[in-house]
């Protein structure tokens, strides 16, 4: 299998490498704006080559967005055309109703996925089974140090409380967690998402909490940032590394 990636910064960067350790993935071809961050990234994996998306299309099955929800708003559309799978993690491009159902209709026509790892959070498979028979609520509460968020804050300060919409909207570089949720779980518009801004925590905090039929669901995780952008979790790399190993592999695991 061949791969394509979109975007060479922290996460792609976890991703291009462990993809250059799997046998299944015969060659991976990169694309950044930024040419000094793939020619980084080609610098230091066997497997690699630099091209534009447009010219790497025809040559790969599955291509991995670790960019910018521009980078998805500009080639998500092409590379569904082209009956390639994605693997998003700009999932906050996703709150845009009218995109995601465009985006949707592409893929069945296609025949091809939209695959969305859990990302930074714990409990998506539970919150997406859960979701089957019917959710009362679900909230998601995100802590960050206020250095991940590009502030900084003396005391404990909440940044934000609404809606996932809104969330994503306002935040769109923090906050793909609480898209992931809403997929899995009730929606952008009935999602509650809280931010907050604490110099006292050092590590980056989700915590789910919803309650249905299936009774109640509270996940949480501290997350250590990755060590080449404090702004993302490291978890959210692993997540993307463990699907692509999903993909490849003949065993699957989850709802």
């Amino acid at each position: 299998m061949n791969l394509g990636i979109i975007g060479c910064g922290a996460i792609g960067t976890d991703v291009a490498k462990a993809a250059d350790k799997m046998e299944e993935i015969e060659k991976i071809y990169l694309f950044d704006i930024n040419m000094a961050k793939a020619k980084k990234l080609y610098k230091i994996i066997d497997k690699g080559e630099i091209n534009p998306v447009e010219d790497f299309l025809e040559n790969v099955e599955v291509i991995f967005e670790g960019a910018s929800q521009q980078a998805v708003i500009k080639y998500a559309e092409k590379i569904l055309r082209a009956g390639r799978d994605l693997i998003l993690m700009s999932v906050g491009s996703l709150f845009d109703d009218s995109f995601r159902k465009k985006l949707e209709k592409i893929a069945r026509e296609k025949n091809c996925k939209i695959i969305i790892p859990s990302g930074a959070v714990f409990g998506i498979d539970g919150l997406s089974s859960a979701s089957i028979a019917e959710l009362d609520g679900v909230t998601l509460v995100t802590t960050k140090p206020p250095s991940s968020l590009g502030k900084s804050y003396n005391k404990r300060t909440v940044l934000f409380e609404g809606n996932a919409r809104d969330a994503v909207k306002k935040f769109p570089k923090n906050i793909n967690v609480a898209a992931s949720v809403s997929l899995a779980g009730i929606g952008f518009d009935d999602t509650i998402v809280e931010i907050v801004a604490d110099p006292v925590v050092t590590r980056i905090n989700h915590k789910i909490l919803a309650h249905g039929k299936f009774g109640r669901l509270r996940a949480e995780v501290e997350n250590m940032p990755n060590p080449n952008n404090p702004k993302s979790s490291y978890m959210a790399s692993l997540s993307a590394i463990a699907t692509l190993k999903r993909i490849v592999s003949p065993i699957q695991i989850g709802a």
